[in-house]
């Protein structure tokens, strides 16, 4: 019998089963705009979409598509930064029966061939700073159309291929309706890092989109208000978690979206005071920032109520501090590409437990499985892979079944994620299977470490990692940056880490940067320092 979250108490109002509606993500759109068609959709630098317009724009977009030859079912990709032209092509793309296949731009020309390649885009949305890439590689691929977005007001009148604006003039009464079916028809490809393997385009239902939207709203529904919140959102809307706690929620509480393109933290700080959101979306890096800046108070942000952390862990210590001087509560979540993303997350209505993700959202199971067999479960506090089954796990990989295969096992997905669970059905993520590092035939999960380093006064972000040892197999190393007029003394930071960590599990050596690699998300990019180690290992023999 799986564990099931309800181990806590739901107050009345709120379901531990929910029905997902048979909607389509578009559909969302369309009643939103019907209800609350004058309220602000997007915010985005003094310029302001109601919800009359976004569905408008949704509609002529869709239209253009149609017209340029675009069918249901083919791959449309999509390589922009927040904006609200991505929200209206996104939407547009889902409301013809597209599928969107959402792409980083900071992809470099191999790895963008490679997603165009696999997907089989017919079509891409690109930002005219990036249209050279695409030009680039595109005799390479099946791209027949490329439309270019210019986010300043006076674009290149000069581009060759067809603008956004063009799209946008399309005569929505000449739109085509297409039938979609929620839970077979696919929304999304959602292509994962790569961090763990080759990146594997995962298909996301529009059942799978709605499901987790109605999720999290049902379980925070006495936090978010319909109709009267603002998010902020700059986590970008093309990662997984951008596109349903940053965009697709806000659509479905009617809800102001404030779009940044990327978090600079004096715009943001000047964002927060000139427009004061009330709900903030983000990762651990962002908090990190705002809670290290001196001044943070003088801009307003009080007026955040309600911030979702994600794609990270959250370091208590950083936890306690943003919340100490912002006033607001993070709810630590977790969730992952393969399931839209969210599965966990610290609940209002109950006992929030940091350090820990929480519990599983409505209508999600989940339990703690030994990670050799994959089926024998753990006691409470035994850490094992994390599986999970609900109405936002994905259909599959794309055109990929044994990756699948792996993936998906009798209706459960495997996370690859080590965690414990304790008797309330809360979990705590210890780290992933691949980031275990095993010293001396010792089990140590880096989360542990870099716990400990995050509590002391002098590091602001840090980082753990296994490296070679002839003698041990693996050894522990950590990387850290520090607050601004820290002095580092690695013999004195050892010195702690031994104080507060078994011997075996302490680093060996601490190596102190001005900055840590991550993603466009935020998210601290632990395999690319693993790979570095090993190149200096290569090096040194």
């Amino acid at each position: 019998m799986p564990n099931k979250p309800w181990l806590v108490h739901y107050p009345d109002h709120i379901a531990k089963e929910i029905d997902i509606p048979k909607q389509s993500i578009p559909e969302i759109l369309q009643k939103t705009a019907r209800d609350w068609p004058h309220q602000t959709a997007i915010s985005f630098y003094q310029q302001d979409i109601s919800y009359q317009q976004l569905e408008r724009s949704m509609d002529r977009f869709a239209t253009g598509l149609q017209q340029n030859g675009i069918q249901k079912g083919d791959r449309v990709a999509m390589m922009l930064p927040n904006s609200p032209q991505f929200v209206m092509a996104y939407y547009g793309i889902l409301r013809m029966g597209g599928i969107v296949t959402q792409v980083n731009p900071m992809l470099v020309e191999r790895e963008l061939e490679y997603i165009l390649k696999d997907s089989e885009a017919k079509m891409i949305v690109v930002w005219d700073q990036l249209y050279p890439l695409v030009k680039k590689i595109q005799p390479r691929t099946q791209v027949d159309i490329v439309v270019v977005v210019s986010l300043q007001k006076h674009g290149d009148n000069d581009c060759p291929e067809v603008t956004f604006d063009d799209f946008l003039a399309s005569d929505k009464e000449r739109f085509s309706e297409v039938t979609i079916h929620p839970a077979e028809d696919l929304a999304s490809l959602q292509y994962t890092g790569g961090t763990t393997g080759r990146s594997k385009g995962v298909m996301l239902t529009h059942r799978n989109l709605v499901a987790n939207v109605v999720q999290t709203y049902e379980f925070f529904k006495d936090t978010i208000s319909i109709g009267h919140d603002r998010f902020l959102t700059v986590i970008p809307l093309f990662h997984v978690f951008g596109m349903t706690s940053g965009m697709n929620m806000a659509v479905y509480t009617a809800a102001t979206n404030i779009l940044l393109p990327r978090f600079d933290l004096g715009e943001v700080l000047e964002t927060i005071k000139n427009e004061q959101p009330t709900t903030f979306p983000g990762v651990p890096t962002m908090y990190v920032a705002i809670a290290n800046h001196p001044d943070a108070e003088a801009y307003g942000i009080g007026s955040i109520r309600f911030c979702n952390s994600g794609s990270a862990p959250m370091p208590v210590e950083l936890m306690k501090t943003f919340e100490n001087r912002s006033g607001a509560e993070i709810f630590e979540g977790y969730g992952l590409s393969e399931a839209a993303p969210t599965t966990h997350c610290n609940p209002r209505f109950a006992k929030r437990k940091p350090g820990s993700v929480g519990i599983g959202l409505p209508s999600t199971d989940y339990k703690i499985v030994d990670y050799s067999d994959g089926i024998k479960e753990m006691p409470p506090g035994e850490p094992g892979e994390l599986i999970i089954r609900g109405p936002q796990v994905m259909k599959g990989y794309w055109r990929n079944p044994e990756e699948t295969k792996n993936t998906l096992k009798k209706g459960w997905l495997y996370t690859g994620d080590i965690a414990t669970m304790d008797e309330e059905g809360y979990v705590s993520i210890v780290d992933r299977k691949k980031d275990l590092i095993i010293a001396g035939g010792y089990n140590i999960y880096p989360r542990e470490v870099e716990e400990v380093l995050y509590q002391h006064p002098d590091v602001q972000e840090a980082v753990v990692v296994g490296i070679p040892d002839k003698y041990r197999g693996e050894t522990v190393k950590a990387v850290v940056v520090l607050k601004d007029g820290s002095s580092f003394v690695e013999k004195d930071m050892l010195a702690y880490c031994r104080k507060y960590l078994a011997a075996y599990k302490a680093p060996k050596s601490i190596e102190c940067r001005d900055v840590l690699p991550k993603t466009s998300v935020g998210k601290i990019l632990r395999r690319q320092i693993v790979k570095e180690e090993k190149e200096k290992g290569k090096q040194t023999m």
